[in-house]
């Protein structure tokens, strides 16, 4: 299976919408449910489409999910942050651990003052962590009563790949 990754376009307003509208998608991610077709095209205007490195995940010509990476500045460049989605429909078959190695070689190549990729995730979202660890990051911690999600605090666990590390 191909899988490509490229920026939103108001085209894939149905999809995205799809995905941040899924129960199982939304429930442990910092994704929100949209309420109508104009707010989820005002989110690719206002978000996914003016970030520098939000893209789609692709495969047959579908948008099915998304990786973005997130460059600190200033004194913390050194690091970014890494966020992930997929239609729950594609899980299990290896497509986020595929994307998120892709984004993290181009990622090396467009930030080069980045040397520490790290994700955030949800305790309970074991599939997530399962997804970090086969992308060959490092659990360090996990951050107690970290993350306000959903009308709930809920714990976090830290996973880190150094550039140094890392292993297309």
């Amino acid at each position: 299976m191909e899988i490509k990754l490229r920026p939103y376009h108001f085209s894939d307003v149905d999809e995205f919408m799809e995905l941040a509208c899924n129960d199982q998608v939304i429930r442990t991610s910092k994704l929100r449910y949209y309420i109508s077709r104009e707010d989820a095209l005002d989110s690719l205007k206002e978000v996914a489409i003016p970030h520098s490195w939000y893209k789609a995940i692709w495969v047959e010509e579908i948008p099915i999910g998304f990786v973005i990476i997130m460059p600190r500045s200033g004194d913390d460049r050194c690091r970014a942050d890494v966020g992930y989605a997929l239609a729950a429909e594609y899980w299990g078959h290896g497509i986020t651990t595929r994307a998120v190695k892709m984004a993290i070689s181009e990622g090396l190549k467009e930030f080069p003052d980045v040397v520490r990729f790290q994700g955030l995730v949800e305790l309970e979202n074991k599939a997530s962590q399962k997804v970090l660890d086969k992308a060959g990051f490092l659990k360090e911690c996990v951050l107690r009563k970290y993350s306000f999600n959903k009308g709930e605090t809920r714990d976090m666990v830290m996973y880190s790949l150094l550039s140094s590390d890392f292993m297309p």
